[in-house]
């Protein structure tokens, strides 16, 4: 299971009248916020078509949940998604098989419908009812941690809804070094990836003003800038966006920080060809993400050095 992991939700899920009391509505909105403000995305299917079914202020909406579809905009968590059937949802049922058809063109974690929605889905594991969340095997194996391979094939099936999606990614790790293909030459590709992209993050990387794997650890940001540069440009031209390099004197662990999520990497962004080799990589609370991305504010504290890799 990804550590931030795309869903989609029929409309029924938000209607009072779904419910057996209002009080049972608010009571599964309140599980749902809490995991998807914090690890999650809701699928905007039929293009945007999904949430203007809101807009029917005829229909019984708990105020939880417009309060969390509120939340969701604000924290630009509800993604877009192409139309996946013929002819436009008027059901919650409709919405249901828009959701497994759009699943089928790009794989979702779950979809999580209203009771009598799920009825006829009982073997469809990827269909689970509100109101058996908990004994869905999709839901009942998220993890704030995830063991996977240092390969690139890894990196990008763990990272996928996040490269995908979102809007700043702030990669810090004090080696960072893609004259070093042999760790950080797959970041590269990571970061021309990013040319599927419409609409372009924004990106950061923080590195060490030192250079070199020694003991010496003084400034050296020429020899960092020229060993960095390079590359850089070539993935930066080929995504066709600008890169922000900061060096700073004091920095230790690494992190990939986003707008989304917030991930700590023992070995950071390196990979290896040795076969069978595992890290684990942490999702970081909500207060730890942005006390992280405070630490490497430049508006806060001035780094050693800083510069703009312009691809475009």
């Amino acid at each position: 299971m990804a550590l931030l992991a795309e869903y989609a939700l029929t409309p029924g899920v938000f209607d009072v009248t779904a419910y057996t009391s209002e009080e049972v509505c608010g009571l599964h909105l309140q599980a749902l916020k809490d995991v998807l403000l914090h690890e999650g995305l809701v699928r905007n299917l039929r293009s945007g078509e999904w949430v203007k079914t809101f807009d029917d202020s005829s229909r019984p909406w708990h105020q939880r949940g417009k309060e969390l579809l509120k939340k969701l905009r604000t924290q630009q968590r509800i993604v877009l998604a192409d139309a996946a059937v013929a002819t436009a949802p008027q059901t919650d049922t409709d919405w249901c098989a828009e959701a497994l058809a759009s699943h089928s063109a790009r794989p979702l974690a779950g979809v999580i419908a209203t009771d009598a929605t799920a009825v006829p889905h009982a073997r469809n594991a990827i269909v689970s009812s509100v109101s058996k969340l908990s004994s869905a095997p999709w839901w009942a194996s998220r993890s704030p941690s995830l063991r996977l391979g240092r390969t690139l094939v890894d990196y990008e099936a763990a990272l996928a809804p996040v490269l995908r999606h979102a809007n700043s990614l702030i990669f810090v790790d004090p080696f960072i070094d893609p004259t070093d293909h042999h760790q950080y030459g797959d970041l590269m590709k990571l970061l021309a990836g990013l040319r599927a992209r419409s609409v372009k993050p924004l990106v950061e990387i923080h590195r060490a003003a030192w250079y070199g794997g020694g003991n010496d650890k003084r400034p050296q940001v020429n020899d960092v800038v020229a060993a960095l540069t390079p590359a850089i440009t070539t993935a930066a031209r080929t995504a066709g966006l600008s890169v922000d390099v900061f060096l700073w004197d004091d920095i230790h662990d690494r992190y990939l920080i986003t707008d989304l999520i917030g991930i700590s990497l023992p070995y950071g962004f390196g990979t290896t060809k040795k076969p069978n080799e595992q890290t684990t990589w942490t999702r970081l609370g909500r207060d730890d993400r942005d006390a992280v991305q405070r630490d490497f504010d430049s508006a806060r504290r001035a780094p050693r050095h800083r510069f703009t890799v312009k691809g475009t």
